[in-house]
């Protein structure tokens, strides 16, 4: 059997190695507990939650030098991207090979999203203003709703507490590429602030590959506000807010410039009735507006808010065992220079969680009723179950159902829409492995989703509903060999369409079917090096699979060292040998860059 390059390149990089043992410290320093509050909505650590989980911190953030969520965000298990062009432009991102409306996108709770495309604009989320994202793997409408057949991302700010603490750091490098952060938080034993800004701009490169060789830069210029404050011994209120305008310019005869606007706004009450009780009330509301020109004239606008009100409580019944109670209401309203049919609907959701535990094995149990004011009922449900087995082995099974209704392009954007559309339905089961080896720490997640009533388009008919099957398979470790620290992630996907039409067995479009991220890091006295290689097989940019994308191979390569006590200077090159790739057909990608960063931040 014939294999290509990247999965050969899989198979080595997952084979365990029986040199350079590690020390106790060394081996303690990986993170194997990470606290994550997404899979659950409560607090657990991540092999507690039974879910695939990944976690991507400030650290990471400022080790890889990522200048977009896309960038930092690549080739981590179950993720890939399709982009129409470099910094500012389109990006879609799919999860375990589902659609790209498929993931329900959160900012420190609050639910982000366009309500006429479906998508987050991860293009537009100022990567300088993050603290934190964790990516929850597999189906969770049965905690979130609509929307979350492929995962959950949450995106988390910071939150500040102790001593106050600033931070501020530019940057620079090719296609004109400017960019700025500075930030302060702290707080006292009852209160805490974080105040963040951010500034990013390039003069950009063509967009498309075609007759125009214009520049198409991009800018955005950001702000987030977080603060809380204790009300008492049991009581706590917080607010935050990240507001983001960003512009574009792309290439395009009815429009060539965007101006966008993403902001959340959220309130939360906390209250701790008694050890037995925590209640939880949460108000928040998002915004996605975009008006887009052609030479500097409006053709369009596009405003869509997402008002949220959530209400959640936790119940100790005793020795691990957690009962979660909760409701949610969700509103959506379209205000647009096009003329939607309908413009507004809105959606109630009741769920309930049990987690609970005994001796060596975990379940977790979770049922959601949704009554949306156009589909109508929906309910959905999970069942996870986990098992602590000998020399640090842990497997876990879980099965879910999700659910998505149709975005209003979907249903009524003048010559696409159709309203005739039913909302998409799935369901998914996975198994997943983890443990130790002499070097780290592995696991691996194999999962089945199939996917009905999927809102698919081919670019020459109305929108329409067919069926999916997904397999596939991820994989991560995390060790040291010596002196390096490794992580390694990979994932093989078969994206099948399975309608009964002409692209019955055909793979979903703009998809991988491979991809393998590897990161490297060292210290060498004052310096600190690392690499990044990221590589993703072939994917077809139409239903009808009669555009391919080659696949391609990546190598980045930074640096960085302390110039004294506050103050850090590190560089990265980007696309090392100037690789010439594609996500979708047509829209370039970087080519190799080479960027710098000076940064002060006070050692306390």
């Amino acid at each position: 059997m014939q294999r290509s390059p990247l999965a050969i390149a899989l198979a080595l990089c997952f084979t365990p190695l029986a040199s350079h043992a590690q020390s106790d410290t060394q081996r303690d320093a990986l993170p194997l507990q990470e606290i994550v509050v997404t899979a659950t909505r409560t607090a657990r650590t991540a092999d507690a939650s039974l879910a695939a989980v990944s976690v991507v911190t400030r650290r990471d953030i400022e080790r890889l030098q990522a200048t977009s969520v896309p960038e930092l965000l690549a080739g981590l298990p179950g993720i890939t991207f399709s982009r129409n062009g470099g910094a500012g432009k389109s990006a879609s991102l799919f999860l375990r090979g589902a659609e790209s409306d498929h993931v329900v996108v959160l900012l420190d709770g609050v639910k982000l999203g366009s309500a006429t495309t479906g998508q987050t604009a991860f293009q537009d989320l100022p990567v300088d203003l993050i603290e934190r994202i964790e990516i929850v793997r597999g189906p969770l409408s049965s905690l979130y709703g609509s929307e979350a057949i492929g995962g959950v991302i949450q995106i988390f700010t910071k939150r500040g507490r102790g001593e106050a603490q600033p931070d501020v750091s530019v940057s620079a490098g090719r296609y004109g590429t400017r960019q700025g952060r500075a930030a302060l938080s702290g707080g006292g034993e009852d209160y805490g602030y974080s105040v963040a800004a951010a500034y990013f701009h390039d003069d950009g490169f063509s967009a498309q590959n075609g007759t125009e060789t214009d520049r198409d830069g991009a800018r955005n210029a950001s702000i987030n506000l977080r603060g809380q404050r204790r009300l008492g011994a049991d009581t706590e209120i917080e607010a935050h807010l990240m507001h983001a305008n960003a512009a574009t310019h792309y290439d395009g005869s009815f429009q060539n410039e965007s101006e966008s606007l993403q902001q959340a706004l959220g309130v939360t009450l906390k209250h701790r009735f008694s050890d037995l009780w925590n209640t939880r009330l949460s108000l928040g509301q998002s915004r996605d507006e975009s008006d887009s020109f052609l030479n500097g004239v409006l053709t369009g606008r596009y405003d869509t808010r997402r008002g949220t009100l959530s209400w959640q409580n936790d119940l100790n019944l005793g020795e691990r065992r957690t009962l979660t109670l909760g409701a949610d209401h969700q509103d959506d309203r379209v205000d647009s220079t096009t003329a939607y049919t309908v413009s507004q609907r809105d959606n109630t959701g009741l769920y309930a969680q049990l987690q609970a535990a005994a001796g060596a094995h975990d379940l977790r149990l979770s049922l959601r009723h949704d009554q949306n004011s156009q589909f109508g009922g929906h309910l959905t449900g999970n069942a996870a179950w986990g098992m602590r087995l000998a020399d640090g082995l842990a497997a876990r099974l879980g099965y879910g159902t999700a659910f998505k209704a149709p975005t209003f392009n979907e249903l009524y954007f003048p010559g696409f829409g159709n309203p005739a559309l039913l909302p998409e339905k799935s369901s998914s089961l996975e198994a997943g492995l983890s443990g130790r080896h002499p070097l780290g720490v592995w696991s691996a997640t194999v999962f089945d989703s199939r996917i009905s009533d999927l809102i698919s388009f081919d670019g020459t008919t109305n929108p329409s509903n067919a069926t999916a099957r997904i397999l596939g398979l991820e994989a991560e470790t995390r060790l040291i060999l010596g002196n390096w620290e490794v992580k390694a992630q990979a994932t093989l996907q078969d994206p099948e369409n399975r309608s009964n039409t002409a692209n019955q067995g055909k793979k979903l479009s703009r998809r991988a079917s491979e991809s393998l991220r590897i990161d490297l890091d060292r210290d060498y006295g004052p310096w600190r090096v690392g690499a990044t290689l990221r590589g993703e097989g072939k994917r077809y940019d139409n239903l009808a699979n009669t555009t391919r994308l080659p696949g391609y191979g990546l190598i980045d390569l930074r640096t960085e060292t302390r110039l004294a006590k506050d103050w850090t200077l590190a560089g990265k090159i980007e696309n090392l040998f100037d690789k010439r790739y594609y996500t979708v057909a047509g829209y370039n990608q970087p080519g190799a860059g080479l960027y710098l960063t000076l940064r002060w931040q006070p050692k306390k």
